[in-house]
C-alpha cells in the first residue's frame, strides 16, 4: 500500500523506516527543511524504559503547590488563559490515583522495553551510530525521603521483569567517577542497567538517509494545511505542494497533531509541555558522565553523548511559546554544577522543544476510532526517543495487518472512549 507519514521527527521517521521494511511505498511530509528539527532536536538524550513514569501520580497535587514557590521547580505553569491547558491539569489530575498510577506505568513500561529491544535489534541489522551507549541510568536520591518514595516504583519494576538495584554512594561513584566531588550531596541511587544514551537528532537524521535509500520519499519545507475526510476515511492531505493522497496515513506531528482533528471532530488529549536543554563539549573528563543520570531533586538529566555533554529538564506549560527563559537555563546549570562540572557551560548550546504529552502518560498508537485508513503515533511526551522504534514497528504491524509483538489495544486512542 501506499502510506503517508506527516512528521519527520523520530517517530515519523521509525515509523515509516518499518512501514518500508514491510514492503509499503511511503512518502514523509514535514514542514521543517530537515528531519528532527523540533523535540527530536535536543531532547535530553536518554533511552530509558526503566525510568518511563507517568506524571500523574499520587501525591503529585501536594509536590506541585510546594513546587509553585521554588525558584528551581521542575514544574513551571505559565499564568495565562487557555481551556486546552486548563483540561489538561484537570485530567492530568484525574490520574493520580494508584490505579491509575499503576496501569499507566504498566503500559509505559511495556511499550518502552518493547522499543529498546527494537532499538537493539535494528542497531544490529543496520550498524546505525547515533553517539549511543548502553551503560545504563542511575536516578540519584539527595535525600532519605527520595529513597523511599522509590519503593514503589521498585515493585512496578519487579513486577514488569525490569532489572534494577539500589545503590550505595560508594557503588554510584563506582559507575559514574565524575561525581566525586558530590559525594557529600548524595544519599543513594537507583540503577536502571537496561537504560540506554544517544543523540535523537543523529539517529533520525541517518535512519532518514536509510529509509530514503530504501525508496522512502521525503516531502519537507512542506505546510501540511489540513486533512479532507469522507465520512469514515481521510481522502486526501492538503498542503503548500498540493493535495496528495494515500491509502494510509499516520499522524505523527507530535504537539500540532491534535489541531489537525480537531476540525474532524475527533479530539487528541495531548498538550505541550516545554522542555529545555543544554549541550556542551566535555572540558574535564574527570568531571564528565560516564552515561546518564537524573537528579531527582531538580528532575534533571544529565548524559553523556559522545564527546559532548546534554542536559535537560523543565516540564513548563505555557501552550506553544518557544521563548528561551533564562530562570529555566539556571536550574540545568545549577544542578550540572552540583553534580559534575566538567562542561564548558558558557559555550553551551540552550534549546527548548515541546513535548506532547497525555494525562496519562501513554503515548496513542493505533488506528483512529472514526477513520479506517487513519493511524495515530503522536503523544509520547518526554519519552518519544525511547518508544520510538517500538510504536514505529507497532503502527507498521497493524497498517501492514500482522498481529503485534506486545498487546497494544489499550495503546490506542480507545482507552479515553472518543
Amino acid at each position: 500500500m501506499k502510506v503517508i507519514v506527516m512528521g519527520a521527527g523520530v517517530i515519523g521517521v521509525t515509523t515509516a523506516w518499518y512501514l518500508a521494511q514491510e514492503g509499503h511505498e511511503v512518502e514523509v511530509i514535514d514542514r521543517q527543511p530537515g528531519v528532527g528539527l523540533e523535540t527530536s532536536f535536543a531532547n535530553a538524550g536518554q533511552v530509558s524504559p526503566g525510568y518511563s513514569t507517568p506524571w500523574a501520580m499520587p501525591g503529585l497535587p501536594f509536590k506541585a503547590a510546594k513546587w509553585m514557590f521554588e525558584k528551581h521547580s521542575p514544574l513551571v505553569i505559565r499564568p495565562r488563559l487557555d481551556t486546552d491547558m486548563f483540561r489538561f491539569m484537570g485530567e492530568l489530575l484525574m490520574n493520580c490515583t494508584e490505579k491509575a498510577y499503576d496501569i499507566n506505568k504498566g503500559r509505559m513500561l511495556r511499550i518502552a522495553e518493547y522499543a529498546r529491544d527494537r532499538l537493539d535489534a535494528l542497531r544490529a541489522e543496520t550498524g546505525i551510530t547515533y553517539d549511543g551507549g548502553q551503560k545504563g541510568l542511575i536516578q540519584l536520591f539527595r535525600t532519605d525521603s527520595q529513597i523511599e518514595h522509590a519503593a514503589e516504583d521498585m515493585r512496578l519494576l519487579s513486577e514488569s521483569g525490569i532489572e534494577h538495584k539500589l545503590l550505595t554512594v560508594d557503588e554510584i561513584l563506582a559507575r559514574e567517577p565524575g561525581l566525586a566531588h558530590a559525594r557529600h550531596l548524595l544519599k543513594g541511587g537507583l540503577l536502571l542497567p537496561g537504560d540506554q544514551t544517544g543523540d535523537a537528532h543523529l539517529f533520525t537524521r541517518r535512519l532518514a538517509k536509510m529509509a530514503e535509500d530504501k525508496g522512502v520519499k521525503f516531502h519537507l519545507g512542506v505546510n501540511i494545511e489540513a486533512l479532507e475526510a469522507a465520512s469514515d476515511a481521510i481522502v486526501s492531505i492538503r498542503t503548500s505542494a498540493g493535495r496528495m493522497t494515500a491509502d494510509r496515513y499516520v499522524l505523527a506531528l507530535g504537539s500540532y497533531s491534535p489541531r489537525f482533528l480537531k476540525p474532524l471532530e475527533l479530539r487528541l488529549p495531548i498538550y505541550p509541555v516545554k522542555g529545555y536543554s543544554l549541550t556542551m563539549p566535555i572540558t574535564d573528563e574527570s568531571r564528565a558522565p560516564v552515561s546518564t543520570v537524573n537528579d531527582e531533586t531538580y528532575k534533571v538529566a544529565i548524559t553523556r553523548l559522545g564527546d559532548r555533554i546534554r542536559i535537560g529538564g523543565t516540564a513548563e506549560l505555557n501552550g506553544f511559546n518557544l521563548r528561551l527563559s533564562p530562570d529555566r537555563r539556571e536550574t540545568l546549570e545549577l544542578s550540572f554544577s552540583e553534580m559534575y562540572g566538567g562542561g564548558d557551560l558558557s559555550s553551551a548550546k540552550y534549546w527548548t522543544g515541546l513535548r506532547p504529552c497525555t494525562p496519562d502518560g501513554t503515548p496513542i498508537v493505533g488506528p483512529s476510532p472514526r477513520y479506517g485508513n487513519l493511524w495515530l503515533n503522536t503523544g509520547h511526551g518526554t519519552l518519544g526517543w525511547t518508544m520510538a522504534a517500538g510504536s514505529g514497528q507497532i503502527v507498521a504491524d497493524q497498517i501492514s495487518d500482522r498481529q503485534t509483538a506486545i498487546p497494544s489495544l489499550d495503546l490506542s486512542l480507545d482507552r479515553y472512549g472518543v
